[in-house]
């Protein structure tokens, strides 16, 4: 069966697996109820937790990824029915009185651990954001809320990949080839970003962003619907709500970062959009005004032309054999850890180039399995991501639960004579996935709901992040860079080309994050919205980010992440501020220190989400950082290394 499973050797096999779990549950929530309030109190929710997660997490990873439509929409029906049943577990009033006695007793409470308590505030957390604490009326009407807000999700973020449609006859015909045909329409399926025809990129953002009115009343419904969910539960905006236990802690601090960053790239950035601005002047002489659509092609070219970084160059050096080998030879100077390939079981995998690797400590044993799921196929979604498939805890028989995770990258397949070979750009996606996978091994946490990955959204990127460091590190990527058919290593000028190529208009790159940032704050912030998302969009895109809006364009319909990141897309910059200053202070002297390894791992990977975020940063870097130095960190990211750029001028 799927992942050892022995339920699932058929799509047919989730419906028994499920079964098996709401049965165990239903015990669970019995013996919960039952059981005086204690230290069993919390092991028993995680338990619960537990078992309903196994199947939830594994049908989430198989409804996306599987090849056989069978077994998707198995999984598809398995996590609708698991979330409906944590939806009433969360409303269940006898269930969370029975965690409500153990947070009340202080004697009990006292003689907890740190963990054991952090996890029990996390499990009445969840009651609470339900809405436990409200009157039948109220309660019911905050899982109608979450049902409807589920749905809006699944309906807005189908809605920001389908095509827009247009009479070719409106386009002049020298570029119709750039987009499907449909009898005497044209498809416009994306940005086309990287096209070198301005006309092209101006047409497709012009086609591809015009408002539909379908989208954008679901969008205002799932704003609205989640503002009246977080104020009937007793929180100001949604985003009070979704920063609740982050590093950030409120939307307050998040504006104040924004902003300051903002304030710190403004001269930067202007200079970035000079810059971008020559360059079309001197590509497209009639037509020198920068627009949106110019951002990522012109820094594209700017970045190609002052250093050579054809990714053609670079493939031959970045074997996926070799690139393994350096994750591993990294892993075990940093870590003691190995990285050994496992044969698997008929039935265990879904597509044959699967491979299963074991993590191996050094004194430890075994600590988990990683399966790598690399290569493109037909109807593969193309993400690069990581899933937890099973979550590792301490069971009842003092035996560790072993973690599981999938890696899913979309790299091509080997060809005959040729292994695969990786860009650069795939070769940092490797590293930063296996940021997350070594987040999953290394959080042995006794709780399964707070282990590994499973912590604020805000530090979750910490390690995956770090990575890309290591993965941009002459000293790390001398160790495994060699070229494929002669052995020859990587020159050190190809390494600092690349890493100083990426800060070419980085500044606006990182300005255009900022913007995207605050539109989410303030669309999770204070309703009702004084403006139509539309004009918050142009109001916020002038101000934040400084290209000009366009009339007739509603970017926000296509912003995917508003989904999976409401109120928390600030994340990604934050999380890149902390990776900084721990590479900088912890690992830019010597990337393989043992003695620092440990700390990472002692500090940040050990406790999942079991401790809360800012003291484990507290813990590593030794001092409480402040807004300012977040700021910092990034922004001193974006200078030019002097020494590079003296030996390739």
């Amino acid at each position: 069966g799927l992942f050892g499973v022995p339920e699932l050797s058929c799509p047919e096999g989730f419906q028994e697996a499920q079964d098996k779990a709401l049965q165990e549950s239903e015990q669970l929530v019995q013996k919960a109820c039952s059981t005086p309030p204690g230290p069993e109190t919390v092991m028993i929710f995680d338990q619960l937790s537990d078992s309903l997660c196994r199947v939830a997490d594994l049908a989430d990873f198989v409804k996306i990824a599987h090849p056989d439509l069978a077994f998707r929409e198995a999984a598809e029906e398995a996590c609708r029915n698991i979330g409906t049943v944590v939806e009433k577990l969360n409303t269940d009033v006898e269930l969370c009185q029975s965690l409500r006695r153990l947070l009340a007793d202080e004697v009990v409470m006292s003689s907890l651990d740190p963990e054991t308590r952090r996890v029990a505030e996390l499990f009445m957390f969840d009651f609470e954001i339900s809405g436990i604490h409200l009157d039948e009326e109220k309660r019911k009407k905050a899982v109608n809320l979450n049902v409807r807000i589920l749905d809006l999700c699944n309906e807005f973020l189908a809605g920001t990949h389908i095509p827009n449609k247009i009479d070719k006859h409106v386009l002049p015909e020298h570029i119709w080839y750039n987009f499907a045909a449909e009898g005497n329409y044209l498809q416009v399926a994306g940005l086309h970003a990287d096209c070198p025809d301005d006309l092209v990129r101006e047409a497709a953002y012009k086609i591809f962003l015009y408002p539909n009115a379908g989208q954008l009343s679901r969008l205002e419904e799932l704003l609205a619907s989640r503002n009246t969910l977080a104020q009937l539960v007793g929180y100001d905006t949604f985003a009070h709500r979704a920063l609740q236990g982050t590093m950030a802690k409120n939307p307050e601090t998040v504006r104040q970062f924004l902003e300051k960053l903002s304030e710190q790239l403004s001269k930067r950035t202007q200079k970035d959009f000079e810059i971008m601005t020559k360059m079309k002047m001197k590509l497209n002489p009639q037509n020198s005004k920068l627009m949106p659509w110019d951002h990522a092609y012109y820094s594209g070219v700017i970045r190609a032309e002052r250093y050579n970084i054809d990714p053609g160059l670079y493939c031959p050096f970045f074997s996926l054999g070799a690139c393994m080998e350096g994750l591993n030879s990294l892993f075990s100077q940093l870590l003691g850890i190995s990285l050994y390939a496992e044969q698997t079981q008929r039935g265990e995998v879904w597509s044959e180039d699967v491979r299963k690797l074991a993590v191996v400590h050094e004194t430890e044993g075994l600590l988990g399995y990683i399966y790598c799921d690399f290569f493109q196929r037909p109807d593969k979604p193309h993400q690069d991501c990581h899933f937890t498939v099973r979550g590792g805890r301490r069971r009842e028989d003092g035996e560790y639960q072993l973690p599981v995770v999938v890696l899913m990258l979309s790299l091509p397949q080997s060809t005959r004579g040729v292994p695969t070979l990786l860009s650069p750009g795939m070769m940092e996606n490797l590293f930063h996935e296996m940021g997350h996978a070594m987040h999953s091994m290394l959080g042995r946490t006794r709780y399964q709901h707070v282990t590994g990955t499973r912590c604020p959204t805000d530090f979750a990127e910490v390690p995956s992040i770090l990575m890309e460091y290591f993965a941009n590190d002459y000293r790390v990527v001398n160790q495994f860079a060699r070229h494929y058919k002669t052995g020859q290593p990587l020159p050190k000028n190809m390494v600092s080309r690349l890493c100083e190529s990426k800060k070419v208009c980085a500044a606006a790159d990182m300005q255009l994050q900022v913007f995207y940032a605050a539109l989410d704050q303030i669309y999770h912030g204070k309703h009702p919205l004084e403006k139509s998302t539309t004009e918050i969009l142009k109001e916020t895109q002038e101000k934040v980010y400084g290209l000009p809006y366009v009339p007739n364009t509603a970017w926000q319909l296509r912003f995917s992440h508003l989904v999976g990141y409401g109120a928390k897309y600030y994340s990604y910059l934050l999380s890149r501020a902390v990776a900084s200053m721990v590479w900088k202070q912890c690992f830019a002297k010597d990337p393989f220190d043992r003695a620092m390894g440990e700390r990472y791992r002692r500090e940040m990977l050990a406790h999942g989400g079991g401790k809360e975020p800012m003291l484990m940063v507290q813990g590593m870097l030794q001092k409480s950082p402040s807004v300012e130095d977040f700021v910092d960190a990034l922004v001193s990211d974006l200078d030019q290394d002097f020494e590079t750029f003296i030996t390739d001028s």
